[in-house]
């Protein structure tokens, strides 16, 4: 077996060392931040502060790739994380009462997720990869270049910030959005394939919540419908509000806006905040007083491009054999999606199988992880970055506020697409393929179709499956209108939104 130095101790980290250490290789993780606080994951969960990882402590979910691949390849660890309080969601919970043609066909028992903080679930999936005898974890330790193989075209180890050289055959890049390997690769010389990247332009205001009283352990416990299966909420036509159950009775609310929308500023305020959230379809029930209590404060962030990172194909000078990225090193695609947790298990685990199949990580090893990436990763970027300008510009063109000193026209998008130097363009949508609001549409009164548009957006099946099967094309086309269209409470307007705001600022 070889030795393995994985930079990065997150999510994706500790996932590669799991999927690493189980088969046998010599593991060690190094992360340049402190350890995170001892004790029961649930508890300690509460006391974790990661400045390096500013998006640990937004909401998270595990959707059904990610416990499709626990169940198969950690079932353990999956029953430790349900231990914790994590909630069991299953999503034909919310399947439609209009399932009239195939409803049969909406059961799927693969269509659950589970609903878990991100630092609970890290928690447990740092205390099982400790316990493997062949990885080591080591904390405050930051990877600064890599060592080179005589002639350069393989790896042979690390160097850290303070000088220290650990040999290895496989570097793992899990150090998330800063991509370190990016300027490992450009210090050492080699070019650099261009990234594609797409901005998400959505800025993000989140809370997270303790229910009052015992925690639910079932959905039945819950004060509001899941009306998502694994969420409450939606994405409107101006702006998302969505709830996410975690473990321990704990939730969280997002609201998100376009980036440099100022009127939704005071969104950062807790009672604008909670006031926003209490007038959103589905929430109401979870803030009403005395149902819940806030923890902290309301956080901030902008969401990242979406970005699919530029790899060595395997050709001679084109990258050193033996490196690997994983988690958002490798891809980010827009968190409104939920998929990140889960895609880096898959990813992680997959990486594990394809160094298993080799004794040495080659020059073929870099082309298979290339090729795993492009199969695995590649249309859920595509995906999201087709989506993110179409969002945007529909919600910039149902406003008429300014954005960053530009008025928006009703009708007229603001441009929310850029073209970075370096990335290619998204595919053009191939003929006949239906739009997601056709898809959704039909999803009401047919099962087959409601089932193939839960596993595409719970990360089971990849677009081009539900898109392009010419059997839930013809479904999609051919599907009648539901009889009695499902009463959905309406969203409100972008008017009521910002005076529901701007009245508990004045309050």
């Amino acid at each position: 077996m070889t030795t393995a130095v994985i930079a990065g101790g997150g999510f994706a980290g500790l996932a590669a060392a799991l999927a690493l250490g189980e088969r046998g290789h010599r593991v060690i993780v190094l992360e340049p931040g402190p350890p995170p606080p001892e004790g029961p994951p649930g508890k300690a969960a509460d006391d974790w502060r990661q400045p390096l990882v500013p998006q640990l402590r937004q909401p998270h979910i595990l959707n059904s790739l990610g416990v499709r691949v626990l169940a198969r390849r950690a079932p353990r660890l999956l029953d430790e994380v349900r231990a914790e309080g994590a909630l069991p969601l299953r999503l034909a919970a919310a399947a439609p009462p209009t399932l009239v043609r195939s409803a049969g066909a909406a059961a799927d028992p693969e269509l659950r997720a589970l609903g878990v903080r991100r630092t609970t679930l890290e928690l447990v999936l740092q205390r099982a990869v400790r316990a493997l005898p062949h990885v080591r974890l080591r904390y405050g330790v930051k990877v600064q270049e890599l060592v080179l193989a005589p002639g350069g075209r393989a790896v042979a180890g690390v160097v850290t910030a303070d000088g220290e050289r650990i040999a290895a055959e496989t570097v793992v890049d899990a150090t998330g959005r800063r991509a370190a390997h990016r300027n490992w690769l450009a210090a050492a010389g080699f070019p650099l394939a261009p990234d594609l990247v797409e901005p998400s332009g959505i800025r993000v205001f989140s809370r997270f919540f303790r229910l009052r009283g015992p925690a639910p352990t079932d959905v039945s416990g819950l004060p509001g419908f899941l009306n998502r299966g694994n969420a409450a909420g939606g994405i409107w036509p101006h702006y998302a509000a969505v709830l996410h159950p975690a473990d321990g009775g704990i939730f969280s609310v997002s609201l998100g806006v376009p980036t440099g929308d100022r009127p939704t500023a005071g969104l950062r305020h807790g009672r604008g905040f909670a006031a926003a959230a209490r007038i959103s379809p589905y929430l109401g029930p979870w803030m009403e007083p005395g149902v819940a209590t806030h923890l902290g404060p309301v956080r901030t962030m902008a969401h990242p491009p979406n970005i699919l990172r530029g790899l060595p194909d395997g050709t001679p000078g084109s990258g050193p054999a033996g490196l690997f990225p994983v988690g958002d090193a490798a891809c980010v695609t827009d968190p409104i999606f939920g998929r990140g947790l889960s895609l880096a298990l898959a990813h992680a685990f997959a990486l594990a199988d394809l160094l298993d199949a080799g004794p040495r990580p080659g020059e073929s090893g870099s082309g298979a992880a290339r090729a795993l990436a492009d199969r695995l990763l590649r249309p859920w970027y595509e995906y999201a970055a087709a989506d993110a300008p179409a969002r945007i510009a529909h919600w910039r063109a149902a406003a008429s506020d300014t954005f960053d000193g530009q008025r928006s026209t009703p009708g007229r998008a603001t441009p929310a697409r850029t073209a970075p130097t370096g990335t290619a363009p998204v595919p053009a949508t191939p003929p006949g393929r239906p739009s997601i609001e056709q898809v959704a549409a039909a999803a009401l009164v047919d099962g087959r179709v409601w089932r193939g548009l839960q596993r595409m957006l719970m990360g089971l099946d990849t677009p081009d499956v539900l898109f392009d099967t010419p059997d839930l094309r013809d479904r999609v086309r051919t599907a009648p209108p539901p009889s009695a269209p499902p009463a959905a409470p309406a969203p409100p307007s972008r008017a009521r939104l910002l005076a529901a705001v701007s009245e508990t600022k004045v309050a």
